[in-house]
Order: C-alpha cells, then sequence, then structure tokens
C-alpha cells in the first residue's frame, strides 16, 4: 500500500484516472434502455419496463451466489442482440460508455454463436461487433475521450465450437480481434476439453485468454495453464486456495500459485461480480488484496457492467476504498493492465508512456 498524495480519492476524481479493461463481456454491459428499445422491437418480454426497474432486476437477478444463475440474465440480453444494426449500436455504445468513463484502452468480449439465432452468419457477427467498436472509437475521440477497443472471441465452454471460433480469431487478428477465451458454467465444463483450439491457437501465435478460478477451484487454473497455455487467466480468485497464512503471519505460496507469480501470468479479476457468484464473501474480503500485496500480477476488471451495476471507476472506487490505496497502487492496477493486454508491445508501450503515466502524474501532482 502507498502512501497517499495527490488528489483525494474520489469517485470523481478515478473516473478522470486513466484505466485499462481486460475483461468485460459485451451482453454483460448493455444499456438498460437499449435493451429495451430494441426488445420492443422484436416483441420480446422484459421483467421490467423502465431503464431504472430493469437496471434493478439484472443487479438483483444476478446476485444469486451462484454463477449458473447469474449466467441465466443473459437470455434477456442475448434476445436483443440477434441483428447486425442491433450488434452495431450495443458495441458503438459500449465504447462510448467506456471511454466516458476513462477506459483508454478495452477488450471486450462477446461469444459469436449465441448471437446467429436469427440465422446471422457467424463473420456477420463479428464484422458487425467491429464495425460499432470503431464507431464508437470515432464518436468517443470526438467527445474529448479517445479509447482504443479490441475484441476478445469467446467461445461456450460446453458447447463444440471452440476450434471454429478460435480460427475466426485468427482470421480477423489484425482487423480488431486480439485474442480468444472460453467461458460460461465451469463445473463439468473443463478446459481441456478444448485442447484442439487452444493448441491450433498456440500454433497460430495467437493469444487466449481463459475463464478459470470463478466458480471452480484450483484443478482448474492449472489445466488452463499447464494443459491449455493460456496467457491470462478470467478471474482466477480461487488461486487463494493456493495461498496459505500461517498463525505467524508468514505467507506460503503452493507449487501453481508460485508458478503463476513467477511467471507473471496476469489475473482478470473482477471484485463485484465475484461476490455476486459467491467466488469472494465480499470487497474487503477478495483474495485481490493479499495477491496484489503479494505482487500478483493483479488487474481490476468490470465482467458485466449491466448485471454488476458497476462500472471501471466504481471496481476502482471499491478497491480503493477496501485496501487502502493510493494513486500510485491504482496507477501499478492499470498498468499491470497494460502490460498485459493483447496488443502489439509498441502499442503497449506507447499509451503506458503518452497516456496512463501522464495522466496519473497529473492526478499525483494534485
Amino acid at each position: 500500500m502507498s502512501p497517499h498524495h495527490g488528489l483525494e480519492l474520489t469517485s470523481e476524481t478515478i473516473r478522470r484516472a486513466p484505466k485499462v479493461l481486460l475483461h468485460d463481456h459485451l451482453d454483460g454491459g448493455l444499456r438498460p434502455s437499449t435493451v429495451i428499445d430494441l426488445a420492443a422491437r422484436i416483441g420480446h418480454e422484459l421483467p421490467a419496463q423502465t431503464p431504472a426497474e430493469l437496471a434493478h432486476w439484472f443487479v438483483t437477478a444476478a446476485s444469486s451466489g451462484d454463477l449458473v444463475t447469474y449466467l441465466e440474465t443473459f437470455a434477456h440480453t442475448v434476445a436483443v442482440m440477434q441483428t447486425r444494426e442491433a450488434l452495431i449500436r450495443v458495441a458503438s455504445e459500449c465504447a462510448q460508455d467506456l471511454a466516458a468513463d476513462g477506459v483508454v484502452y478495452a477488450e471486450v468480449r462477446f461469444a459469436p454463436e449465441l448471437h446467429t439465432e436469427q440465422g446471422l452468419p457467424i463473420t456477420t457477427v463479428v464484422e458487425a461487433v467491429l464495425t460499432g467498436f470503431a464507431h464508437g472509437e470515432a464518436m468517443a475521440a470526438q467527445q474529448g475521450h479517445p479509447i482504443v477497443v479490441r475484441a476478445l472471441l469467446t467461445a461456450m465452454r460446453h458447447a463444440a465450437r471452440s476450434r471454429e471460433i478460435a480460427e475466426l480469431a485468427v482470421n480477423y487478428r489484425d482487423r480488431g480481434v486480439a485474442g480468444f477465451d472460453i467461458a460460461g458454467a465451469e463445473a463439468g465444463f473443463p478446459p481441456s476439453r478444448h485442447l484442439d483450439a487452444f493448441e491450433y491457437l498456440s500454433r497460430e501465435n495467437a493469444h487466449f485468454t481463459i475463464h478459470a478460478g470463478e466458480a471452480f477451484g484450483l484443478k482448474s487454473i492449472w489445466e488452463a495453464l499447464s494443459w491449455c497455455g493460456a496467457d491470462r487467466l478470467g478471474h482466477g480468485v480461487r488461486l487463494i486456495d493456493d495461498v496459505t497464512v500461517g498463525d505467524d503471519g508468514v505467507v506460503r505460496l503452493g507449487r501453481l500459485a508460485a508458478y503463476i507469480r513467477d511467471t507473471r501470468v496476469p489475473l482478470e479479476m473482477c471484485p463485484t461480480s465475484n461476490v455476486q457468484t459467491g467466488a469472494a464473501p465480499s470487497i474487503d474480503e477478495h483474495p485481490l488484496g493479499l495477491l496484489a500485496q503479494l505482487k500478483f500480477r493483479v488487474t481490476v476488471n468490470t465482467d458485466n457492467r449491466l448485471m454488476s451495476g458497476c462500472s471501471m471507476t466504481s471496481e476502482m472506487t471499491a478497491v480503493a476504498n477496501a485496501f487502502g490505496y493510493g494513486w500510485a497502487d491504482l496507477q501499478w492496477l492499470t498498468l499491470n493492465a497494460m502490460k498485459s493486454a493483447f496488443l502489439p508491445f509498441d502499442r503497449r508501450l506507447a499509451i503506458i508512456d503518452e497516456v496512463i503515466k501522464p495522466g496519473y502524474a497529473a492526478l499525483l501532482a494534485g
């Protein structure tokens, strides 16, 4: 924990800080008003009729303490994201909303296979989202909030299309797709089921992250790294099960935790979401605090802004309050994320040197 210097940390000053987001789901971040508008056009019935009521419903329904129940809320957002126009709109609004929140670089993930229910070709789904991100970036720049947004293509771990989605990620990697991911219920669907996709990505020198260690324990994390070769871990909260704090206060790392720290594997932690799904008891008791103290490569993320009623500003504010962080700590978390991004090295360095460090220097100077 660093001593506090510079401007007071408040939601408003943290919003001004440059932030980096590595774990955000497109279908978990729609504006409530957009869900209502798009649902009305297709006759999809929603559980609430005003933006405020719908926002409240999503957060309440997602706060079940169970990952599977949490995932059921996506039926409503995915239902309204089945046309090219809807996907472009949602992706554009996503980029603009993140930029307005002070995010300067974001990797936003989505599962193309979930958006083909009305017959959209899977390539059209990907191209629509990329078009939306590019439009949102342009609009954000006009509004004085420049942002770089890249896509991560997600395969569903209970389905059998991971190799196809991995090939899509490689085909579009020079057109706005930064990498690949698998998501969905962990228990019973280990990442090694998709070994074919991960071996293909490795042969193609492509980047990928794997949801692991959220609802399921160390074996999920071990498989993601040792069998599948993940570059990053989506969540990784259960890594704390391999960290022991003795009665004498001495911390001992198990083999897996030590390996992850030694090799600087990035942890895409999502505090509010982890509390909602029961992966962490509270923000104050979130493993992020101890793992950051032990200098694991921890990053802070939103996961699903609609379901968690959160933003990067609120997540950063929450961890700052919980762990007594100052600007230097928030900068460290932000640099961790930017160093871990699936963006070419020179681009990462440029954002660090030209955007992040000057932004925090101004806040530290007061």
